[in-house]
């Protein structure tokens, strides 16, 4: 049901390769809450993806830009506000990649340079993006900006390596910037910690699907899907969270506060037979 939430507004939604995205679900939300949205990713990602059919399907316009690229960030700005006919009132970052996962590099064994690579793309290119719209001043008084998180940024997971180092990173640039971009423009920042969700970024993760029935098990509501995270991102963007700002929030059916449900408790209880090499040689294997 819409609720015209976003009637007026206009938005920059980063990182829909296709309809599994939740950058996706996002645009689409924005658009029937009213919304006018511009979407926009990599020119790479752009010629392998579906983004320009999501454009379409939307009536807007999809702009390629390297959100690691100033040059890129500058220019996408510059139009979005020249197609808009004025400034921005709301973006996601929905950016995430890392080749150290991609090529399981165990964490006790990271190619730095693939480090730098997964830091830039994943937080390092939220800053810029923020950093290039308030020299731009492209976004508008009570503007709202809000980049997508996981939880292995206070926790440790298997298999999710430097992607939890580049969560970390990123949470900490929405706190620092948002505290600038309150105090100076009334923008406010936040990130949203999602529940492993199915898309092409999550599913490159080890053990995925166990981990998505492991939080499924553990979250009191279940896990959040990607239509959900929309429907909440849509109310951040909106004016009824207009003094929210500098938070990490949580949309995870509750699972980041759980310790052991029962749910889980049982299932852990029928594979206590299997035994699992946990031991001192651990580091022999990649993920283990």
């Amino acid at each position: 049901m819409n609720s015209n939430l976003l009637q007026g507004k206009k938005g920059i939604i980063f990182g829909a390769l296709n309809p599994e995205s939740i950058a996706w679900k996002v645009a689409e939300r924005a658009h029937e809450e009213g919304a006018k949205v511009i979407i926009t990713n990599t020119p790479v990602a752009m010629r392998m993806g579906e983004t320009n059919k999501l454009a379409d399907k939307l009536d807007t316009i999809a702009i390629p830009a390297d959100a690691t690229n100033v040059d890129d960030l500058n220019n996408l700005f510059i139009k979005a506000m020249e197609e808009f006919g004025g400034k921005i009132d709301f973006v996601l970052h929905s950016i995430g990649m890392s080749p150290n996962v991609r090529k399981e590099r165990h964490y006790s064994d990271l190619d730095y340079k693939y480090l730098d690579k997964t830091l830039d793309v994943s937080a390092v290119s939220f800053h810029k993006m923020l950093q290039t719209a308030r020299k731009l001043d492209a976004i508008n008084n009570w503007g709202s900006v809000v980049g997508l998180s996981y939880v292995a940024a206070q926790r440790t997971f298997f298999g999710y390596n430097d992607m939890a180092d580049a969560k970390a990173l990123l949470e900490s640039i929405a706190r620092s910037f948002g505290y600038i971009y309150g105090r100076e423009r009334n923008v406010r920042i936040n990130t949203v910690s999602q529940s492993p969700t199915i898309t092409t970024a999550g599913s490159g993760v080890k053990g995925f699907d166990r981990l998505l029935d492991f939080a499924e098990r553990m979250s009191p509501l279940g896990n959040a899907t990607s239509e959900e995270c929309a429907d909440y991102c849509i109310t951040l963007f909106s004016d009824l969270t207009k003094k929210v700002t500098m938070q990490n929030l949580f949309h995870d059916g509750g699972f980041s506060n759980m310790g052991m449900s029962l749910r889980a408790l049982q299932q852990y209880e029928k594979g206590l037979h299997h035994d699992c090499d946990c031991g001192p040689s651990e580091n022999k294997h990649q993920y283990d």
